[in-house]
């Protein structure tokens, strides 16, 4: 069973259903993993050992009965903990939630991917209320990097990261509002995909910011990605941003490699001169694909500062009674970031939501001459814990909000980003790279990141496991 550690979701799944060994091996094994290395890493919130094993054992029943499961029979997967979980109470990596009751049922997605085969097996760790991208909470203790625990995770989805990234779970499930799968991907040396807006329902997840929240996969190979991503799609009433379009099947499509895709350089703001590390990355990837070409993406700087405004003032309106009410329980940083959004003038929202739609319409005429955009995922390798600046353009700059620094204008424009994960061979650390394509043009990110998989960048084991 030792090779079941980093082994696909394929792997597990064609053990499952040929009889090598049962999904209650399979549980067993990943909760043996969990209670060795969670310790450290401090990615689970809670274990759910009793319903996983039911559940692994109702689908052994099924396949001694000769049913076949689903395609993901057997897989352990894990949720950010602002995902609803049927009997726990959705936390959103908040003390003050910890109080309210417990969600009566599973959040969609979980089902969806129930359905197919895989298996709930617990919640993870975040930054509170998604507004982080540090992976540091002072209510549930830091997640740590699986590369190095005196590292960064990476946030929100710092859980889900570091999870994956460490074998826990082979597959997770995170929020995305301005880099949070893609900052923790980048940085735990995993695969993450933000599909567009509106792709994923997000029923059943606590919210933060309605106008760019996504939710998405995070994995340690693009098969398993994009097996995820397919078992989750389709469309769902119950989110008012939930398009009704028809599903893609990725999978299909993962082989089709990089030929006849037309694939440039993010130039202008996403130029690399003052971030070595991204810059090594993203050369490496365009080299791999032969990618001279470069491009710009109008208004980017414009775009970025509407999300600023956008999040603070959506945030701060959910937030506004627990503000007024509780301002002791919450994190300090993410506290005072809220009392800022709630001074802000309404004529500055709607002016933000202007921009971004203008952004999103000028973006999306860039995609009439380029299917694919590779660009940096982070400005950097995972900092240490507790390092609080970060170097933007030659000045000192805020870490914390800035580690989205490349993230966040791809979600302002709702576009589908996959990050696929590099070695950084002076750090020794990992650190990922964005492929961006057109809205609803998934399948694009992944056959790109697919094909550079399959060149060799791969996430390799973490060293301490």
């Amino acid at each position: 069973m030792n090779g079941l550690l980093f082994s696909s979701a394929s792997a597990i799944t064609d053990g499952v259903n040929s009889g090598r060994f049962s999904a209650g091996e399979v549980v067993d094994f990943f909760l043996a993993h969990i209670a060795e290395q969670n310790p450290t890493l401090n990615a689970f919130t809670r274990v759910l050992a009793k319903r996983a094993r039911q559940r692994a054992a109702q689908l052994d029943a099924m396949t001694a009965r000769g049913e076949n499961p689903g395609p993901l029979a057997g897989v352990p997967f894990a949720v950010k903990n602002l995902f609803d979980i049927r009997g726990l109470t959705t936390l959103a990596g908040s003390a003050i939630n910890a109080g309210n009751p417990p969600a009566r049922e599973d959040a969609l997605l979980i089902r969806r991917l129930e359905e197919k085969g895989a298996i709930l097996i617990g919640a993870l760790g975040m930054g509170e209320y998604a507004y982080d991208f540090t992976g540091e909470n002072r209510h549930y203790g830091n997640c740590a990097n699986p590369w190095n625990s005196k590292h960064m995770s990476g946030g929100s989805s710092s859980g889900s990261g570091a999870a994956v990234g460490a074998g826990l779970v082979p597959l997770a499930l995170g929020s995305d509002t301005n880099g949070s799968i893609r900052v923790p991907a980048s940085f735990c040396g995993i695969f993450g995909l933000k599909p567009t807006y509106g792709r994923l329902p997000r029923t059943g997840s606590y919210p933060f910011c309605d106008s760019l929240d996504h939710v998405g996969p995070l994995a340690r190979s693009c098969e398993d990605l994009a097996r995820s991503f397919d078992a989750m799609q389709g469309y769902s009433p119950s989110d008012h941003a939930c398009a009704d379009r028809a599903p893609m099947d990725t999978m299909a499509e993962l082989q089709k490699g990089v030929d006849g895709l037309r694939i440039s350089r993010a130039a202008g703001y996403f130029s690399l001169e003052d971030f070595p590390q991204a810059q090594r990355a993203v050369d490496k990837v365009c080299r791999a694909l032969d990618c001279s070409d470069e491009i710009e993406l109008p208004g980017t700087l414009e775009g970025r500062s509407a999300a600023y405004l956008i999040t603070n003032v959506e945030g701060s309106r959910l937030h506004l009674p627990r503000l007024q009410t509780r301002p002791q329980d919450f994190d300090p940083d993410t506290r005072d970031r809220f009392i800022a959004g709630a001074l802000l003038p309404a004529a500055w929202y709607a002016r933000a939501q202007q921009v971004r739609h203008w952004y999103a319409e000028q973006v999306r005429e860039v995609f009439a001459n380029v299917d694919v955009i590779v660009a940096a995922a982070t400005p950097c390798v995972a900092p240490r814990m507790g390092e609080k600046i970060l170097s933007i353009r030659g000045e000192e700059q805020p870490l914390r909000p800035n580690l989205g620094y490349f993230t966040q204008p791809i979600s302002t424009a709702g576009l589908p980003s996959c990050v696929v994960p590099t070695l950084d061979e002076e750090s020794g650390l990992p650190i990922g790279v964005q492929i961006i394509a057109a809205p609803w043009r998934e399948d694009w990110c992944l056959r790109v990141a697919n094909y550079l998989e399959q060149q060799g960048f791969t996430a390799p084991r973490p060293p301490q496991l």
